[in-house]
């Protein structure tokens, strides 16, 4: 069973890696989207996979969700349903980037990498990955959350979380919304990754709630939305007709290290408290334009 986390570099054909330092100025943000993205703590619309990339992807997830796949146990998790519904369900799995080259080059894609460079302000090192599904006419919620919140065994908080569309997301569909400024919020309390989209409220202070305000964030298939890692989220229900399928890149920038002795993740060796993300399951992806 080939396990890809020991491949560090593009192992398909779905992605090309730029030659001159030149090629890569095409995938800069603007100044403006950078502007945005530090004053509302998060940036939607940004496009990273063209419709091949898109469809390839698709197939490799119809593949890998199934539990009898050959490489299942690569995941770190993989729930067929985490919804707390029954009557929605919720696909969420960690570790696809070890099972499948799509799915692997996607950490190494220039389109991603340049931005989340420029977004953290330095060398991007990968922290795991996220798959997010909610089929058609029962799709579950994703409760309002800070997703560094789930990640405190890392720190400092120099983390980035790029949520990529495989299909259109929209609010008939259960599109991620944002609450604009919340990145500026202190880490609240876990409530709950599924099931009650209000138990947030109960953590709130009065000064939260009078600013709880979402937005909406309506992407394309192949588009995605970056969000920092104190951002408040969350994604209702998808009643439509249409499926919600989502690839989730979690990223810090270089130099976050273990503050736990376990394991950072499921199946993966322990680094050590206060040892550095490094080896085989948490890469360097990109150093710089000089790299």
């Amino acid at each position: 069973m080939e396990d890809l986390s020991r491949v560090h570099e593009l192992v398909s054909d779905l992605f090309k890696w730029p030659s001159p330092d030149e090629a890569w100025e095409r995938f800069r943000l603007t100044d403006e989207q950078v502007r945005s993205y530090h004053e509302n703590g998060y940036l939607s619309g940004v496009r990273l996979l063209d419709s091949e990339q898109v469809d390839q992807l698709r197939r490799e997830l119809d593949e890998i969700i199934d539990p009898d796949h050959p490489k299942h146990g690569l995941f770190y998790e993989f729930h067929s349903d985490e919804s707390k519904s029954a009557e929605t369900t919720l696909f969420h799995a960690l570790g696809a980037w070890r099972i499948t080259p799509g799915f692997h080059d996607i950490l190494w894609n220039p389109a991603f990498l340049i931005p989340a460079f420029q977004l953290l302000g330095g060398p991007v090192r990968f922290w795991h990955d996220q798959l997010f599904c909610k089929p058609a006419h029962h799709g579950g919620v994703v409760a309002w959350h800070q997703d560094y919140s789930y990640w405190t065994r890392t720190v400092p908080l120099s983390h980035l979380t790029c949520w990529m569309g495989l299909d259109d997301s929209t609010t008939e569909n259960g599109c991620v919304y944002y609450i604009p400024g919340s990145h500026r919020w202190e880490l609240l309390p876990v409530t709950g990754l599924t099931g009650d989209m209000k138990a947030i409220y109960d953590v709130l202070t009065e000064e939260q709630k009078a600013g709880f305000k979402p937005v909406a964030s309506e992407v394309k298939a192949g588009e995605c939305s970056f969000h920092h890692g104190l951002m408040v989220h969350g994604s209702f229900e998808n009643r439509s007709s249409r499926p919600r399928r989502g690839v989730v890149l979690n990223v810090t920038r270089d130099g976050v290290v273990s503050s736990v002795a376990e394991p950072l993740l499921e199946g993966v060796p322990a680094l050590g408290k206060g040892v550095p993300l490094e080896g085989q399951f948490f890469p360097l992806l990109y150093s710089g334009p000089s790299a």
